[in-house]
């Protein structure tokens, strides 16, 4: 076996989630190492859409603009009825706080390749080929064992461990964390295939007695993923997907006539609806579906992940630095935990609507919402609730000790933990440098140089003050601290600082945290 190394991070997994925690922990130059068992990265579309939340988080690595280049953001439903087709749009709501208020369709190989680029162009290497076999937290460090393609092993001494590596995840497994939950008992149909017949720049859905069956825009590697559950009375599932199989079930829940050829990727999955027990045992932590899995339902799996990634990215960075104390690792599942199990719920309901062999429940599946959903659809505060939701603007942390409201909180604007908005002034892109970010909002002269410099002394490479006048997220005279990941840390209204302080002490602390490395 191969002498130890020693990192900051090794991060197990290199899909989406892995990815994104890579370019973040490289943003922060940390000494981290990424592995991937498999020798090349997905080719087939398993996620196919990207939030306007997550494009946001991205944007600060310089991937964002070529995620939009390469997808479609001006999808649009087709929902098709026995006799009739509604059209519903997505997401156009006229919504000004975020740069994207679209669902980005762009399959999940072109996400990874995009990541991927963007790590070998500032310098990592993605270790592909390579398998995390044994993980020993030791209480300082933890011992990993590495294999490479080639059969030989390697020590690797890390102060972090990330499992990153999927629903069987190997990292949640040696750390002896609990996956409980359930298997779906439908069976699913998945491809990327061309589709002849379909009318193309729409996602389109075909509301049966039969079955429900999707076609969604990809582009690459096909030009469209086919969705489709499979009939109760199949006596095809044991034999391998087909095209011919597909065009059947097709032929039995659609009328038009459409043509199925030139299939890139073929499957039939189970769906599981599974959470973590916990998302860190001592010095190893989960990420993404290592953490938690569940139908594809609002698109909102890939999306999770790469924030759970880009959520503990950071405070790993810090921690590892020395500038931040052990405990900020603490608000990862604090913060994060509770969004998976929101997703959980929500896509469970929203699987068992679709699924469910009640009378009532598929009346109600196939005649009345697809009726009723143009009219809801028309009432702007259900949209944009609906838009928030899903998008996951609506994501916040305001119960997290990460978080506080400072004396005389403004009313209106951000509270601490909630996501910073994009208006007025691009605030998302002033804020996209790696660190903190303190906003000062009212006229610069109200601002004592030399008391911002008293509160910052000692942080000086961590934190970036922006004196925004009016065109900050509060109105009046107001302080705000922004988190590395966009979310408000700490917010007051006024010039005294001292409650910033309090919190910079307790989270920065001038005299370290952990330890420099």
């Amino acid at each position: 076996m191969a002498a130890s190394e020693s990192l900051d991070v090794l991060v197990v997994g290199a899909g989406p989630t892995g990815l994104a925690l890579a370019a973040q922990l490289q943003a922060y130059g940390v000494r981290f190492r990424i592995v991937d068992r498999h020798l090349d990265r997905a080719q087939e579309s398993r996620a196919l859409a990207i939030q306007p939340r997550t494009l946001e988080a991205l944007s600060p690595y310089g991937v964002t603009d070529e995620l939009v280049a390469r997808g479609n953001p001006a999808v649009q439903l087709r929902m098709h009825l026995p006799g009739r087709t509604v059209r519903l749009p997505l997401f156009d709501i006229g919504v000004t706080d975020t740069p994207y208020p679209f669902l980005l369709f762009l399959s999940q190989a072109e996400t990874e390749s995009v990541l991927g680029d963007h790590l070998s162009e500032t310098g990592t290497t993605v270790e592909r080929g390579t398998e995390l076999v044994e993980l020993k937290d030791e209480g300082t460090c933890v011992i990993c064992r590495l294999r490479h393609r080639e059969g030989n092993e390697e020590s690797v001494h890390a102060r972090f461990v990330v499992g990153c590596d999927g629903a069987r995840s190997t990292v949640r497994d040696q750390a002896g964390i609990g996956f409980p939950g359930h298997a779906y008992p439908q069976t699913f149909l998945l491809a990327d295939l061309e589709v002849d017949g379909l009318e193309h720049g729409a996602a389109h859905a075909y509301m049966t007695e039969a079955g429900m069956l999707f076609f969604f825009p990809l582009g690459s590697p096909a030009t469209w993923r086919m969705l489709a559950m499979r009939p109760p009375d199949s006596r095809e599932t044991e034999s391998p997907v087909h095209i011919g199989q597909l065009q059947g079930l097709v032929d039995r829940y659609v009328s038009d006539p459409l043509r199925l050829r030139d299939p890139v990727w073929m499957t039939d999955f189970r769906i599981h609806n599974r959470g973590a027990r916990s998302y860190r045992a001592g010095r190893v932590f989960l990420a993404g579906d290592a953490a938690h899995i569940h139908s594809p339902a609002g698109a909102q799996g890939m999306n999770t992940g790469i924030q759970d990634a880009l959520n503990l990215g950071w405070k790993l960075a810090l921690v590892c630095q020395g500038a931040a104390p052990g405990s900020l690792l603490d608000t990862y599942e604090s913060e994060r935990a509770p969004v998976g199990r929101n997703v959980l719920r929500f896509t469970d309901r929203a699987f068992t609507i679709a699924t469910s062999r009640n009378p009532l429940i598929r009346l109600a599946r196939t005649q009345v919402a697809p009726r009723l959903a143009p009219v809801a659809l028309r009432l702007p505060t259900l949209r944009g609730a609906a838009f928030r939701t899903l998008s996951q603007l609506a994501i916040h942390y305001r119960r997290s000790p990460a978080t506080a409201e400072g004396p005389y909180s403004p009313k209106s604007g951000p509270r601490a933990g909630d996501r910073l908005p994009d208006a007025p002034g691009s605030l998302q892109t002033m804020t996209a440098a790696p660190g903190f970010h303190l906003l000062l909002c009212g006229p610069g002269d109200d601002w004592d140089t030399g008391l911002i410099a008293a509160a910052t002394r000692g942080r000086d490479d961590l934190i970036h003050v922006h004196k925004v006048g009016t065109g900050g997220p509060w109105r009046g005279i107001t302080h705000g601290l922004v988190r590395p990941d966009g979310y408000v840390a700490y917010r007051a209204a006024g010039t005294d600082l001292t409650g910033l302080i309090s919190y910079l002490d307790r989270w920065l602390p001038v005299s370290g945290g952990e330890g420099p490395r």
